[in-house]
């Protein structure tokens, strides 16, 4: 049974204030490569009205060199509050691309520094900025300057267990202009393996006078509750604990404002919601967004009867009418209480 003290009840009951900008939620759904393009985030409003919503990273270089905005950068005008986050290691590339991010709809702009992967740290961006603090703050007092809404910053506690440098990183952060940051407790080499460190992130809201908002293994409300007891944090950003949930950005705000728990969707509600999400992509994105749904549908497909054989179909569908079948199918066996196992024997 989780349980919300008095006075984190009391600490979080009022809005999160990102600069002049209010958001009536202390839940918000993490940017992710791949998944928060406007279908997904469209569902995870749904079941979270309020909550800040994030695209995905986009490159400033690439926006510099285009006539054209990529679809990743699109936004609802009705969907808001809405982030677009930006990544590169060019302060006036970062600039230019934030004012374009105010154009396109974005109440705040948010500048990446925390992502891991190779391919963006060899140029740069992402992580790699925490070896480069001097760079990282004229990032950030470049894009204050160039637009008039919040400038925010999501980061890591450190390249490495022997490089944590997260305090004086986020001090200077704020020192540059930022109104708010996101750390996610764990190093660059770490990757996502082995624990988020919380304790980095009570540390950093200790010496900072901006909202700091917690990341790293949210997966659940306790956790949720767990991370905000620990770290005094302003709120929690949910990450890899939506993939094929996206109820739970949501679940967390409910629990956050009432004290009370929503009871968990069932197996064919989540398959209710991986057919819809299969059809919006398809609807959206056409054949791409068929190759895009496989991983999505995979996630959905979790801890059912029968959930790894769906899976298994799932990750190989080549149309919309296939993957909707096969889901229907899946829906109607467990609507009946029958096993998979007869599914799959009669399809094959």
């Amino acid at each position: 049974m989780v349980s919300l003290s008095p006075t984190l009840q009391t600490r979080l009951s009022t809005p999160l204030k990102i600069g002049s900008f209010e958001v009536k939620s202390r839940v918000l759904q993490s940017p992710l490569s791949g998944v928060t393009d406007m279908v997904f985030r469209r569902l995870v409003r749904r079941y979270a009205p309020d909550s800040m919503m994030y695209t995905e990273m986009v490159n400033a270089t690439g926006l510099h060199y285009v006539k054209e905005l990529p679809k990743i950068m699109e936004v609802d005008p009705n969907e808001r509050p809405i982030s677009i986050q930006l990544f590169d290691c060019r302060p006036d590339f970062l600039a230019e691309a934030a004012q374009m991010a105010v154009a396109e709809g974005a109440d705040t702009v948010d500048i990446n520094m925390g992502c891991p992967v190779n391919k963006i740290t060899k140029n740069g961006g992402g992580s790699s900025l925490l070896r480069e603090p001097e760079t990282a703050e004229a990032i950030v007092r470049a894009v204050v300057k160039a637009v008039d809404v919040p400038v925010t910053v999501k980061t890591r506690i450190g390249w490495t267990d022997k490089e944590i440098n997260i305090l004086d990183f986020a001090k200077r952060m704020e020192d540059a202009g930022a109104e708010m940051i996101t750390v996610h407790g764990r190093t660059r080499s770490q990757g996502y393996n082995g624990n988020a460190k919380w304790e980095w992130i009570g540390r950093v809201k200790e010496i900072l006078s901006i909202p700091v908002i917690a990341n790293g293994d949210i997966f659940s409300v306790e956790a949720a509750v767990r991370c905000l007891e620990q770290t005094g944090a302003d709120g929690v950003m949910c990450s890899r604990g939506t993939l094929g949930y996206p109820f739970l950005v949501g679940e967390v705000d409910y629990f956050l404002k009432t004290g009370m728990e929503l009871a968990p969707p069932t197996p064919v509600q989540r398959l209710e919601c991986a057919r819809e999400h299969l059809q919006a992509l398809w609807e959206y994105k056409g054949d791409r967004g068929i190759r895009q749904s496989r991983k999505h549908m995979t996630w959905y497909a979790k801890n059912f009867p029968g959930a790894a054989e769906l899976r298994g179909q799932l990750a190989v569908i080549e149309t919309v009418e296939q993957g909707l079948y096969i889901i229907d199918q899946a829906i109607a066996r467990l609507n009946n209480n029958d096993s998979f196992y007869e599914l799959a024997l009669a399809m094959n």
